[in-house]
């Protein structure tokens, strides 16, 4: 289960801020869980707490650069993913909701070589879907 608590915090390098600690309270739960910003800012609202968009939008990237979340690139919108371990997603079309695949670690095929100095840090796999015709 995923604990953002000050010691969390402190030993990923980030100041444990009452903002911070209360997003992190925010986006605790028992499994992985797919948010966006403006997701966990309306349930922020929802719950009373007063936090600004630009906050949310800001902890969630630093959450991810502490690799505390694990940020899903889809298009002009990103995703933030409770779960840090290596994993691919699904992505319904019709809903908009992002889920983990799971077990699968699907393989790349022809990958070009990395730039010279460079290496690949990570691929990530979203599978879209959408409903049989």
């Amino acid at each position: 289960m995923l604990r953002i608590d000050e010691a969390t915090l402190r030993g990923a390098g980030i100041r444990p801020t009452r903002q911070r600690l209360t997003i992190g309270r925010l986006i605790e739960d028992g499994g992985s869980r797919h948010l966006t910003p403006d997701s966990l800012h309306q349930e922020a609202l929802t719950q009373g707490m007063r936090l600004s968009l630009a906050t949310v939008y800001n902890t969630l990237n630093e959450f991810a650069a502490a690799g505390l979340v694990k940020r899903v690139p889809m298009g002009e919108r990103s995703w933030f993913c409770t779960n840090t371990a290596e994993h691919h997603h699904f992505y319904h079309e019709a809903t908009g909701r992002i889920e983990d695949i799971p077990g699968c670690q699907p393989q790349v095929m022809g990958l070009p070589d990395a730039p010279e100095g460079m290496e690949v840090a990570g691929i990530d796999v979203i599978v879209r879907l959408r409903r049989a015709s």
